[in-house]
């Protein structure tokens, strides 16, 4: 009589188990000892405690496109995107910044999330790398680069979602959708590259006419003074360097500055684009 018990339980809750994530579950007892479950309430029942496996959160601020703070103090880094620097202490606004600040408030503002990881768990700031999901399993993260509101921004190993916002990406740009309509993201060509207009997200375009081999990195050259840095650790995930040279690219992310030197750190084959 136990075992059928259990597992008439178990089969309810299997049969309920769609509803976990939006309502409670709820249990009692009629005058013949029978137990009953519902997804609604009745006068004699109480909540069954059932862990679905998904917990949600409120979000209690928007930081900028991509950083929020929830209710228990947590702060969070959204996965796989990047969207423009906002006005702060010892940064500069960036163009597009506040719209997707804006979007993103709407949005999430005093509203309940749930967060799903990859495989890596804080950045060095110590925020949660997460992909962030409304209550209708809405994917935040994927939305924001739909809008053109964000660049996508890979950092392996945590690739769970790339097929997807890679795809997003490319639909966005090719509509010239928010970001990839401004001026400020243009492609610009690596001769024209100086002290002047290196800083933030850049789309560098030119012929690679190199490859050049350290103990640590490899490097693909547009001239001596102008290279593409591919990242040691992620270095398996690129084909043979050599297939890159004579092929006119571009190249997405940031610039960095070495005396006369610039350089941009790749990390996933997607960041530079066969043209």
């Amino acid at each position: 009589m136990m075992k059928k018990t259990k597992k008439t339980l178990w089969l309810l809750l299997l049969l309920l188990l769609p509803a976990l994530l939006r309502a409670e579950v709820y249990q009692w007892t009629d005058q013949q000892g029978r137990r009953h479950y519902s997804d609604r309430g009745h006068e004699q029942a109480k909540v069954l405690n059932i862990d679905s496996g998904i917990a949600y959160y409120e979000v209690e601020k928007v930081f900028d496109g991509d950083t929020i703070l929830l209710s228990n103090g947590q702060k969070v880094r959204f996965l796989g995107i990047n969207t423009p620097e906002v006005a702060g202490r010892n940064k500069s606004a960036e163009a597009g910044g506040e719209q997707a600040k804006a979007w993103l408030k709407d949005k999430l503002e005093h509203k309940k999330v749930f967060l799903q990881g990859d495989v890596e768990k804080q950045d060095k700031y110590q925020r949660s790398l997460v992909y962030v999901f409304t209550e209708n399993k809405e994917h935040i993260n994927l939305e924001l680069v739909k809008r053109g509101l964000a660049f996508v921004n890979i950092y392996p190993p945590n690739l769970k979602y790339v097929d997807d916002l890679l795809a997003a990406q490319q639909k966005a740009e090719q509509a010239k959708l928010g970001l990839w309509a401004y001026r400020d993201y243009a492609p610009l060509a690596f001769t024209a590259l100086d002290e002047t207009n290196y800083h933030g997200w850049k789309r560098l375009t030119g012929r690679i006419r190199a490859v050049k081999q350290t103990a640590k990195h490899g490097y693909l050259q547009f001239s001596d003074k102008v290279s593409i840095s591919v990242e040691p650790t992620s270095s398996a995930l690129f084909p043979g360097l050599e297939t890159y040279v004579g092929k006119q690219v571009e190249v997405r992310g940031w610039i960095r500055r070495s005396k006369d030197h610039f350089f941009l750190l790749v990390r996933h084959p997607a960041d530079i684009v066969l043209r």
